[in-house]
């Protein structure tokens, strides 16, 4: 793969990843509440949910939930009602470092299990990430060469991209907590709460029609 390629996909996913989205508010919200080292277990959880995006498109599921509205719909709903269920959890949570919020099957929310869960399954569950990989990673595929390696090497570079951009985020997060502690800590997390039902809703009214 031509180093130019590389590059031009690295910037355009930067781009990408950049533009507050799930994940990145995940990692901003697990650093203001966990600190930096608890909240890369969400990046893990993200970067491991990339690599099975596009592995799926370079299987072809990409191209299945562009064709079938069905499937398109059952993923996108669970998208939408566990990014609504996070959201409310932080709109109700009371913006303290040290608090103890239950998932419904009773765990601490700020376990390593749960905080790697939960941007795994954000990310895997939005089928806009599948259509996205879909649109985006063919033009930087040579059809003539072994695609294989292709799709690893650009899950590779937008795995990297990908924790950096979140790790920045959480680190934004964690020295946002300090400063603003109390009531402002409260509001972060009624902010990024609110960030991320917004975000339930235009999923929610995301058609196939528009990509």
């Amino acid at each position: 793969m031509v180093g130019l390629t590389v590059l031009g996909f690295a910037l355009v996913a930067f781009v990408g990843i950049a533009t507050p989205g799930p994940t990145v508010l995940l990692a901003l919200t697990n650093g203001s509440r966990f600190g930096v080292r608890r909240a890369c277990f969400g990046m893990i959880g993200a970067v491991m949910s990339d690599f099975v995006l596009i592995g799926a498109v370079a299987l072809g599921l990409g191209a299945l939930l562009a064709a079938s509205e069905f499937w398109f719909s059952v993923v996108k709903w669970v998208g939408v009602c566990y990014l609504a269920y996070l959201g409310l959890t932080l709109l109700r949570s009371g913006g303290a470092l040290d608090e103890t919020l239950h998932s419904v099957s009773g765990e601490r929310s700020g376990s390593v299990r749960s905080i790697f869960l939960k941007s795994f399954m954000v990310a895997v569950t939005n089928p806009k990430g599948y259509l996205f990989f879909s649109a985006f990673l063919p033009q930087f595929i040579d059809p003539m060469a072994p695609q294989v390696q292709q799709y690893a090497v650009l899950a590779l570079v937008f795995a990297g991209i990908d924790f950096l951009v979140m790790l920045g985020y959480a680190l934004l997060g964690s020295q946002a907590v300090r400063i603003l502690r109390g009531s402002g800590a409260l509001w972060l997390d009624r902010i990024c709460g609110g960030a991320l039902l917004t975000l339930a809703g235009s999923l929610a009214f995301y058609r196939r029609a528009s990509v």
